[in-house]
């Protein structure tokens, strides 16, 4: 609705995460390192865990889009399964589904696919999305994925991503094991407050704008407070606040648009104040 009023060619504001809008915050370019670190030095596992909102998905496909051709990856976006339907979906990813479904055949099968993709000079990597959704047999299983080796390196590299459910996961007396294989993690932090402004302003210039900007200072005071500088929620009460400038045909985004747009989403921090962390 406000595309035209502000000259913009697309949403600058939309919550599917997109890699063109990727902003380079500093605990993102972090976990990114972290990541391309991790799997050069053949690593077997990889933690990354974030509260809603702080950018995992996007973190995720990010990497997946960086990685050369050396690699062969393999994208769980939904991990809600029991162990043998898990362990053959990542087979199905990596090319070893057919056969018969029983788990040991199916790590057989998968040994055997990693070794000829060693063979053909390809790496291996593994993401699972929203891993805190898995259920603690599933969650376990990956000790199964980790045991494929060579005596030289890992077959698989393996990478969680997820909410801090995980880690409360993991501290469980039966995932210790597993525990003590992940050799390097990384907690996603919230956007600073000078990183609000540059997010919003990169955003919009990504969508085509090119003026003066949009979101006075104090409307970025505002937007960080009421945020909490969570990227979702950056978004949402941002092109709330869009909305509410256009309507009243304003060029510009003003305190109180970004106050009205927290009063009316959930998860917004209410009231006056700054960075309540």
């Amino acid at each position: 609705m406000y595309l035209a009023h502000f000259g913009l060619r697309q949403p600058p504001f939309g919550i599917t995460p997109d890699t063109e809008f990727i902003y380079p915050s500093a605990s993102h370019l972090e976990a990114l390192n972290l990541l391309h670190f991790a799997l050069a030095s053949g690593e077997g596992f990889v933690k990354i865990v974030g509260e809603i909102g702080t950018g995992k998905t996007l973190l995720c496909r990010n990497f997946l889009a960086e990685l050369g051709p050396e690699w062969k990856a393999a994208y769980l976006p939904n991990p809600q399964m029991e162990p043998r339907a898990f362990l053959r979906e990542v087979a199905d990813d990596l090319g070893a589904a057919d056969g018969v479904p029983e788990v040991a055949h199916v790590v057989k099968r998968l040994n055997h696919r990693l070794l000829d993709l060693a063979r053909a000079g390809k790496k291996v990597v593994l993401c699972i999305d929203e891993a805190q959704t898995m259920p603690r047999l599933t969650l376990e299983s990956l000790r199964l994925l980790s045991n494929l080796e060579t005596e030289k390196r890992k077959l698989l590299h393996i990478v969680l991503f997820g909410q801090p459910e995980l880690d409360e996961m993991l501290e469980a007396h039966s995932a210790r094991q597993l525990k003590q294989r992940i050799a390097f993690h990384h907690r996603l932090r919230r956007l600073a407050a000078e990183e609000v402004g540059n997010y919003v302003e990169q955003r919009l210039h990504i969508a085509g704008y090119g003026g003066e900007p949009v979101f006075l200072p104090p409307a970025v005071k505002a937007l960080a407070h009421h945020s909490g500088g969570t990227p979702r929620l950056v978004n949402i009460l941002a092109h709330k606040s869009l909305l509410a400038a256009f309507g009243e045909g304003l060029p510009h985004v003003e305190p109180h648009h970004v106050r009205a747009a927290a009063k009316d989403t959930d998860g917004a921090i209410k009231g006056h104040g700054w960075w309540p962390w």
